[in-house]
């Protein structure tokens, strides 16, 4: 849901993914987008030193960080065959969104906030397609992967079956096409008329409706979110009722001989994955409480910290599994190497 900061419109405003959230903010004084067009041209954004420093040093090395962790992650899990597993397709899923944030998100809120839109209203209406999709895509892939374990934990000797390599590249790929079709439908009032809400050249902002902002945040926030905590709390739940069989006496002789390795292994699986999600909605929650919040309520340094939380979020899950997941630091070690392009490489024990 996108928002203009500043204006008065008889619409409901509400924030949108964090790139189109952002106008031209001005103050007396600042230079003109267009000099030539001086009645109808925004002004250049002036910033305070700090948000200054955080834009132009802070945030690009973030945003460095993010895009290349998130490929070294794309290569890993597409490279080695060992990897090629339901759950890391969804981590691979998750990780392109994350790349795609470094790569396009984080570098427009920085084009935003810094200088002025030049790319036409047109352009204008297309980002913010880009900026839902990326958005929803990575929201459906947490709500994936909660399935995934949900299923792993709570139904494992069905999981081969339901979860199979096949039908979670399936699930992917519908998350994606309805993403980009979500973005559309978000959109289509603006690519049809880009310049509807312009109210000078050298912006790029987009407003939505009271319904259409509702839909919005009870679609990408509420409903994901009760579904992710609703699906954990029960894999918490039986996993913590696992992990205490497998310390029972009474059962360690049956466990050992079957079921403890491959228990071990999908409990550790959730437990990380767990960190992965409680992560994304720490990051994600304080920027749908700016969502919810009227504009007269709003802290614009809140605001900034709860959006940049947003983006921060794409650069600490590769973070997690460099840190939980051994073969996440043996690739690492390969590709840095270059050992890599030796042939055969994508048949290397990883795990």
């Amino acid at each position: 849901m996108a928002q203009s900061y500043g204006r008065n419109l008889p619409e409901l405003q509400l924030p949108s993914p964090p790139l189109l959230s952002l106008m031209m903010e001005t103050q007396d004084g600042a230079e003109f987008c267009f000099p030539q067009l001086l009645n109808i041209s925004c002004k250049k954004p002036t910033l305070p030193w700090s948000e200054a420093v955080l834009l132009n040093i802070l945030l690009p090395s973030i945003c460095v960080l993010t895009v290349a962790l998130n490929l070294l992650v794309i290569i890993s899990v597409s490279h080695f065959r060992q990897l090629h597993t339901p759950t890391n397709i969804l981590l691979l899923s998750l990780a392109v969104s994350d790349f795609l944030v470094g790569l396009v998100l984080m570098p427009g809120v920085i084009h935003l906030k810094t200088s002025c839109w030049v790319a036409g209203d047109l352009m204008c209406s297309f980002s913010s397609v880009i900026a839902y999709t990326i958005t929803c895509a990575s929201i459906g892939d947490m709500m994936l992967i909660s399935a995934d374990r949900y299923v792993a934990i709570c139904d494992p000797l069905h999981y081969p079956t339901r979860i199979t390599v096949r039908r979670t590249e399936l699930s992917v790929c519908l998350c994606w096409f309805w993403s980009f079709l979500y973005g559309i439908l978000l959109s289509k009032d603006y690519l049809s008329q880009p310049d509807s809400h312009i109210s000078c050249y050298g912006e790029c902002v987009v407003v939505v409706d009271y319904i259409t902002g509702a839909f919005d945040l009870v679609l990408t926030f509420i409903v994901p979110v009760t579904i992710i905590i609703v699906l954990y709390m029960r894999v918490f739940v039986v996993a913590v009722s696992q992990a205490r069989a497998m310390r029972s006496h009474i059962t360690a002789a049956t466990l050992q001989r079957s079921v403890n390795p491959t228990r071990k292994s999908e409990l550790k699986a959730a437990r990380t994955l767990g960190v992965l999600v409680l992560v994304f909605l720490i990051c994600f929650c304080p920027y749908y409480c700016v969502t919810l919040a009227a504009d007269s309520m709003l802290n614009p340094s809140f605001e900034f910290f709860a959006m940049y939380l947003f983006y921060f979020n794409s650069c600490l899950n590769p973070l997690i599994y460099a840190l939980f997941y051994p073969w996440f630091r043996k690739a690492m070690k390969v590709i840095v190497t270059l050992q890599i392009l030796q042939p055969g490489s994508c048949e290397a024990n990883i795990l």
